[in-house]
């Protein structure tokens, strides 16, 4: 089924151009008259068990609402082709609300068609909208750093070696702060804890994921986590090899019921109503939006059985005081793990701190660099 929607997907690109796009374009909008129709892109296939899956779980949600259509494209690339599915989204569907969702698709491409489609509104996953992008444009995303400093403290009650470890896609600061956040969640606990990570390069790399699963537990790692958009390879090769894990976007639980921790996943629902009710209406959607578990943009994965009485127990404090909002998981005094300062003894960030959004660094006791 993905195969046959990524060659319907490319079709659609082909087809829009010249005369067909404006033959189809009056169709397709007198079709959508007196709906709104959200248009949703993602970079991979949208059953896996991760980034996509947690976008598509809620466009599937979304479309019980009234006076809504919504279309979706899986497995574009961060290439010009989602420039072209945009332009096909609007000129063969109608829509007229664009949600691309991958980390790449931001600039230069979303930036590009807002500005060539400024009747359009197009919402990004993940990107830094600022007032000197298109009015018609805007980002969002969710301090899903709380939830890896979660997995964190529940690893660092299950790890017996202190040593977890990381598969990470792209030193972004979004990346770079699920490291840190994990790290020093685990260090809460034992601040002895060190956390490997391996980069892959890659949002989506299965065969250099496996390898870096497994080196991190030859390594003597015994608790795994990721932030690369499918987990299931990590999750599934980690429990074969008898480590624990953490999970990622989505609940992973299914592929390893008695190796899944808990996880840190994404709630997009409310984000995506908050955009069609807007405009549904007559009203711009926000252009920045960010928030985390106490907004419900953010969730945890259930306990699962090798999660300790002690463990569930500090966890759910720590979650209980994040959902008072303020929780400052980057603070002083601390390090980065070539020596520097990043904040002094009484310094720290909330989650809503823009210095996060700008995260360069690795914290004091990860094994890696940037």
């Amino acid at each position: 089924m993905a195969d046959h929607a990524a060659d319907h997907s490319l079709s659609r690109r082909h087809l829009l151009g010249g005369a067909a796009a404006l033959a189809l374009a009056p169709l397709s909008r007198a079709r959508a008259a007196g709906t709104l129709t959200a248009g949703f892109i993602y970079v991979g296939p949208k059953d896996d068990y991760g980034y996509n899956q947690a976008h598509a779980l809620a466009a599937k949600a979304l479309k019980g609402m009234p006076g809504l259509e919504v279309t979706e494209e899986e497995r574009v690339p961060e290439t010009n082709a989602v420039e072209k599915t945009m332009e096909s989204m609007i000129a063969l569907d109608g829509a007229s609300l664009l949600l691309p969702t991958s980390f790449g698709y931001y600039s230069p491409y979303m930036v590009a068609e807002a500005k060539k489609n400024p009747k359009i509104q197009f919402r990004h996953c993940g990107g830094l909208w600022t007032d000197k992008d298109p009015k018609n444009a805007g980002s969002y995303f969710g301090y899903i750093a709380q939830g890896q400093y979660l997995n964190g403290i529940v690893a660092g009650h299950a790890t017996k070696s202190k040593k977890v470890g990381f598969v990470a896609a792209k030193p972004i600061p979004q990346v770079l702060n699920n490291i840190n956040a994990f790290l020093l969640g685990a260090q809460s606990v034992d601040p002895s804890i060190t956390c490997q990570v391996i980069f892959t390069g890659e949002w989506s790399l299965a065969v250099k994921e496996a390898e870096a699963t497994n080196a991190l537990i030859d390594g003597g790692a015994d608790v795994i986590t990721c932030h690369v958009d499918s987990p299931k390879v990590t999750v599934e090769t980690a429990a074969r090899r008898g480590a624990f894990v953490c999970g990622y976007h989505v609940d992973q639980s299914p592929l390893a019921p008695q190796k899944y921790l808990t996880g840190a996943e994404w709630n997009w629902l409310p984000i995506y109503k908050g955009f069609v009710e807007a405009m549904q209406a007559g009203k711009v959607p926000e252009n920045f939006v960010r928030g985390g578990l106490a907004d419900g943009y953010v969730k945890m994965s259930p306990y699962g059985p090798g999660v300790s009485d002690a463990a569930r127990k500090n966890a759910d404090a720590v979650k209980a005081e994040m959902m008072k909002g303020g929780y400052q998981i980057i603070k002083g005094p601390l390090k980065d793990n070539a020596g520097k300062e990043i904040l002094a003894a009484g310094q720290g960030y909330p989650e809503k701190a823009p210095e996060l959004e700008s995260t360069n660094y690795l914290v004091a006791g990860v094994k890696g660099s940037v």
